[in-house]
């Protein structure tokens, strides 16, 4: 847990009690802060009610007394409307925060990796953590990923901070300055939340706020808006900027040429691993991940050998194109990650033939950015409140059955899979969905998808 004691005898408010949320009501308690804590749902509040966890309702305290308000990142700040709580926080000139600021000013000495972009983030976030642990860095992985920034442990010196950061995070962030920061990607994401793509791609920037000459910024160049901020930021100078890509050479930077990594930084082409013997990272989406991971560690200091041999050991994440079982020579893939429709072209691009299980509560801009990929799908089986809008998009461009759930979608696509016996079949679940239709979200997705899949071994 980390320490608060800069809060202590301090109102400080709390508003939604999920892991983050509980997690930083408890360290502001054990530093002797007084804790305000409320959340608008009824059984978050008796959750946090047992925990010992104390409860105020927000909309009439004393503003003016309150040291500061720290917002969970899933609570609206700005759009569509800001929460009413933020509202009467900012009317008496109280800080909005999340925890990750927190932690920055409470562990100042340590090193701070920071890692964003509409997809790869969690994947990239972990790798980097594994590379740096098997160097033997003593590094804590959290933020959007693993456990909350405040059950983190407290380092000092030399230790590294290696924190996953969404655009929600990142605008409750505001004084984070991150040692090496990493922008993957952007594609249209959570519009809804930043009042269209100008607000996202601004909240993606605070990635780089506040950097330093020391500072070094990794971008990823595979997409037109990235690669437009790596020549902006290379432009303002102050600091180092480093391109990387999965697809073809970065010049100056760190790039995967028909899979193997190379190292330009020195201004001379270096192959340094053939990515494709790494399992746990296929296609060039991962490959591009690889390669911001290897330009993250050599920033902090990790030499390239172990670098490289970071990357080989990574055992991957769960919910991201995990290979959950073969059976009778089928692949069965859980990428329910993959909440949107980027990310499912990733995976599709991966596999050259797929049974394709897609579907949930669908987002803005539909499935578009998959359909340069459908030449790989054999059949879609199609769930949830989603199904009949992609049965329509998808047109006669695939074979559809519109499967309903999971269950139906999982039992339907291994027969045929296994009927039509395909060399390198692969029955990928990437719903280019939300899950919240039918599920509590993606991890429990992708939980049931690998029950499903051992009930057919």
């Amino acid at each position: 847990m980390i320490d608060l004691s800069a809060f202590a005898h301090r109102p400080v408010a709390v508003l939604g009690l999920g892991r983050s949320g509980l997690a930083t009501a408890r360290a502001l308690a054990a530093a002797g802060a007084e804790v305000w804590a409320w959340d608008d749902n009824n059984g978050a509040r008796a959750e946090a009610r047992r925990g010992d966890v104390p409860l105020v309702d927000l909309t009439g305290c004393d503003w003016h007394r309150a040291a500061a308000l720290v917002l969970s990142p899933g609570i609206p700040l700005t759009h569509p409307t800001p929460h009413p709580v933020v509202g009467l926080a900012r009317s008496a000139g109280c800080e909005v925060v999340g925890d990750i600021e927190l932690l920055a000013r409470a562990r100042r000495e340590a090193a701070f990796i920071g890692i964003t972009g509409t997809n790869g983030k969690s994947t990239t976030t972990a790798l980097v953590g594994h590379v740096l642990e098997s160097a033997g860095r003593r590094v804590q992985v959290g933020g959007n990923i693993g456990i909350p920034a405040l059950d983190c442990e407290p380092l000092g010196a030399g230790g590294v901070y290696v924190l996953e950061m969404s655009s929600f995070q990142l605008d409750l962030s505001p004084s984070v300055v991150f040692d090496v920061a990493v922008l993957l990607n952007i594609s249209p994401d959570h519009l809804e939340r930043h009042g269209g793509m100008e607000g996202y791609v601004k909240a993606k920037m605070g990635i780089f706020r506040g950097r330093t000459p020391d500072c070094t910024a990794v971008v990823g160049v595979d997409d037109e808006r990235s690669r437009a901020i790596f020549e902006s930021l290379r432009a303002e100078g102050g600091g180092t900027v480093i391109p990387v890509s999965g697809r073809g050479r970065a010049a100056g930077g760190v790039y995967a040429r028909r899979g193997v990594l190379h190292d330009e930084t020195r201004g001379y082409a270096l192959p340094m691993m053939d990515l494709k013997t790494v399992p746990a990272l296929p296609g060039e989406h991962n490959w591009q991940n690889a390669a911001a991971a290897y330009a993250t560690a050599r920033a902090a200091g990790v030499d390239h050998d172990d670098v490289v041999a970071g990357i080989a050991s990574y055992p991957g994440l769960a919910h991201r194109q995990e290979r959950v079982a073969v059976i009778g020579g089928v692949a069965f893939v859980n990428d329910s990650k993959a909440t949107n429709a980027d990310a499912a072209a990733r995976a599709l691009a991966s596999y050259d033939a797929v049974y394709w299980i897609a579907g949930g509560r669908p987002k803005e801009g539909g499935i578009e950015a998959v359909m340069p990929y459908l030449d790989r799908v054999r059949h879609a089986f199609l769930i949830g409140e989603a199904a009949q809008v992609f049965a329509a998009a998808l047109g006669n461009r695939v074979p559809v059955t519109v499967s309903g759930t999971l269950e139906a979608a999982v039992e339907a696509a291994a027969a045929r899979a296994r009927d039509e016996a395909v060399p390198g079949a692969v029955v990928l679940l990437s719903p280019a969905c939300a899950s919240f239709d039918q599920f509590t979200d993606f991890e429990a997705r992708g939980d049931a998808f690998r029950r499903l899949v051992e009930g057919l071994s």
